[in-house]
C-alpha cells in the first residue's frame, strides 16, 4: 500500500480504501550507503500523527537479532530490479506496533533529485508465516455467516510474511519510479493507458466493463464493505473469470500490479504455493489459484523486465 495516492485503514474494524493526495517528509541529508535491510529508523512522525489521529497508539517496534535476519532474508530475496530500484529509492524501512494495518509505503524528501520512500511494517508481521498473515488479510473481506460451516482459508507456504509483505510494498515503488502503472494526481482522471493496464483498467481505480461484476463490486476492497462468507465460492467463481489475482488486485491498478509481481515471484521463483481455499463443513467447495487463471496467466509475459540482470 503506498500513501502518496492512498491509505488502507482498519479503524472501525474495517478495511477500507481511500484515495489523498497527501505525502510527509523525513529529512535527509544523504542516501543512506547501507544495503536496504540496515536502513532500519523510527517511522517518520508523520506515521506516527495519523495512526494516533485515527484513534491507535502505535509505538516504534526494536528489531531483534532474529528479526533483524528474517528482514534481511526477505531483502535478499526480491527480484533484481527491485533490489536496483531500492538501493537508489529506498531511504528508511522502519517498523511499528500498534499500527493498524499491515505496511505503509510512504513518499519522503527527495534527495539531490532522487524520488526517495519509507516502508513501514507492523511488527507482528515478522512473527507470521505467508499462510497466517494471507489467511487473516483474506478473512476480513467477509463477515461470518449465517451458517457457520464455511470458513476461508489461504495456503501460502510457510516462508516468513515480511517476504511476501516487503516484495508486494517494494513493487509500489518501483511501480512509481519506473512507471508501470500511470500515478495521475485525480483517482477520476482519464490517462494513457500503459502495457500493464491498456484494456484491464479504465480508471485508476476502476475496471474496464468486461471485468466490472456485480457481486465483485459488493466486496471488501471494491466497496469498503465486507459481505457474508456464504457468498465466497461465488466470489471467487467470478473472480476466475478476471485477470485479478486477487480480490486486493482489484483496489487500484497499482495494487493489481504489486499483486501480481508478488503472487507471480512468490509461486513462481521462489516455488512457493498460493491459493484460496473455501469448505463448508471442512469440505473444499471453491478453490481459487491466480497462477492458474488463463487471463492471469496472459499477464505474466509482461514481468520478464523484473527479471533482468
Amino acid at each position: 500500500m503506498i500513501r502518496k495516492l492512498r491509505f488502507t485503514s482498519t479503524v472501525a474494524g474495517l478495511v477500507l480504501l481511500c484515495f489523498s493526495k497527501l505525502t510527509f517528509a523525513q529529512k535527509a541529508d544523504s542516501v543512506n550507503i547501507n544495503e536496504p535491510a540496515q536502513r532500519v529508523k523510527i517511522a517518520p512522525e508523520s506515521v506516527f500523527k495519523m495512526f494516533r489521529d485515527a484513534g491507535m497508539k502505535p509505538v516504534n517496534h526494536t528489531l531483534t537479532s532474529a528479526e533483524k535476519e528474517k528482514v534481511s532474508n526477505a531483502f535478499a530475496l526480491l527480484p533484481p530490479l527491485h533490489q536496483r530500484i531500492l538501493k537508489q529509492h529506498l531511504l528508511s524501512i522502519s517498523f511499528m506496533d500498534n499500527m493498524p494495518n499491515t505496511a505503509l509505503t510512504s513518499p519522503v524528501d527527495p534527495v539531490g533529485g532522487i524520488k526517495m520512500f519509507n516502508i513501514t511494517f507492523r511488527g507482528g508481521l515478522l512473527n507470521e508465516n505467508v499462510s497466517e498473515w494471507a489467511t487473516w488479510k483474506e478473512n476480513t473481506c467477509f463477515t461470518p455467516a449465517v451458517d457457520s460451516s464455511y470458513q476461508v482459508r489461504v495456503e501460502g507456504g510457510k516462508l516468513d510474511a515480511i517476504i511476501y509483505v516487503l516484495l508486494h510494498e517494494a513493487t509500489h515503488i518501483v511501480d512509481v519510479v519506473t512507471g508501470i502503472t500511470p500515478h495521475p494526481e485525480d483517482a477520476d482522471a482519464v490517462v494513457e493507458p500503459t502495457a500493464f493496464t491498456k484494456d484491464i483498467w479504465r480508471l485508476m481505480n476502476k475496471p474496464t466493463e468486461p471485468y466490472i461484476d456485480s457481486l465483485l463490486e459488493q466486496t471488501q476492497f471494491r466497496s469498503g464493505k465486507p459481505i457474508s462468507m456464504s457468498l465466497a465460492p461465488d466470489v471467487y467463481a467470478k473472480l476466475s473469470k478476471t485477470p485479478f489475482p486477487s480480490l486486493y488486485a482489484m483496489a487500484a491498478w497499482s495494487e493489481d500490479a504489486a499483486e501480481l509481481v508478488t503472487i507471480y515471484h512468490m509461486t513462481t521463483r521462489l516455488k512457493q504455493p498460493f491459493y484460496v481455499v473455501v469448505t463448508k463443513n471442512n469440505v473444499e467447495v471453491a478453490r481459487f489459484e491466480p497462477m492458474k487463471i488463463p487471463l492471469v496467466k496472459r499477464r505474466l509475459g509482461q514481468l520478464a523486465a523484473f527479471y533482468q540482470p
